[in-house]
């Protein structure tokens, strides 16, 4: 019940991740003020991706990607979703060591039925690109069902990625977090990052997924 972003930047550091996509990052609607200061950000080694919406947020309706050293930023979007609440998702085209990926960052809407619009509006986002990149969506998808709804829209075109219960923190019960994968992707490795720093931080424990990415 305490705003330390120091405590959520050490458990991200706990993970070893290269990538890692947040949600509440700063306010969904109004000015957008980061909850992950610039300054701390690069204290832990981590870089914003510049969404440019808002000169005190870091992400786009609280979506954001941070980045590692070993990880460029080629391009960047917003993705404008159907909504009965603020929400929105994120797009950026990155590249590890050379290798290239698409990361899709995204909080959806606690109704059903707008859940499967924004899915359906995130899938089309993504047939759009002009060019087709290894890619990895992610976010909290606030679905409690194992395969129904926007999980089954997702997993039309891309597989899930098998990992636990990530909610509530403290006891995680539910699957509200959720990760896909581009089918030419190869996961090595997949699950929840359960420390107890993780616990505290925030009412969601953080998901993780490890790839192979090239030859």
């Amino acid at each position: 019940m305490r705003r330390r972003p120091d405590r959520v930047l050490e458990v991200l550091g706990e993970t070893g991740a290269d990538i890692a996509v947040v949600q509440e990052a700063d306010r969904r609607f109004g000015q957008r003020h980061t909850a992950l200061p610039a300054g701390l950000l690069a204290e832990h080694g981590w870089r914003a991706v510049p969404f440019d919406t808002h000169a005190a947020a870091i992400g786009w309706h609280g979506n954001a990607v941070l980045v590692s050293a070993r990880v460029d930023i080629n391009s960047h979007a917003t993705l404008a979703l159907p909504v009965l609440e603020p929400r929105g998702a994120v797009l950026a085209d990155l590249a590890v060591e050379g290798v290239p990926l698409r990361i899709v960052g995204m909080h959806l809407d606690l109704s059903g039925l707008w859940r499967r619009r924004q899915a359906h509006a995130i899938l089309q986002h993504i047939a759009g690109q002009p060019n087709h990149i290894p890619t990895l969506m992610m976010g909290d998808m606030n679905e409690w069902r194992a395969s129904a709804g926007c999980i089954a829209d997702f997993a039309r075109t891309h597989k899930l990625v098998l990992t636990g219960p990530s909610f509530p923190a403290g006891m995680p019960l539910a699957r509200l977090d959720r990760i896909f994968a581009s089918n030419e992707l190869e996961v090595e490795d997949a699950g929840v990052h359960q420390s107890p720093q993780a616990k505290v931080a925030s009412d969601h424990l953080p998901l993780w997924v490890r790839i192979r990415l090239g030859l």
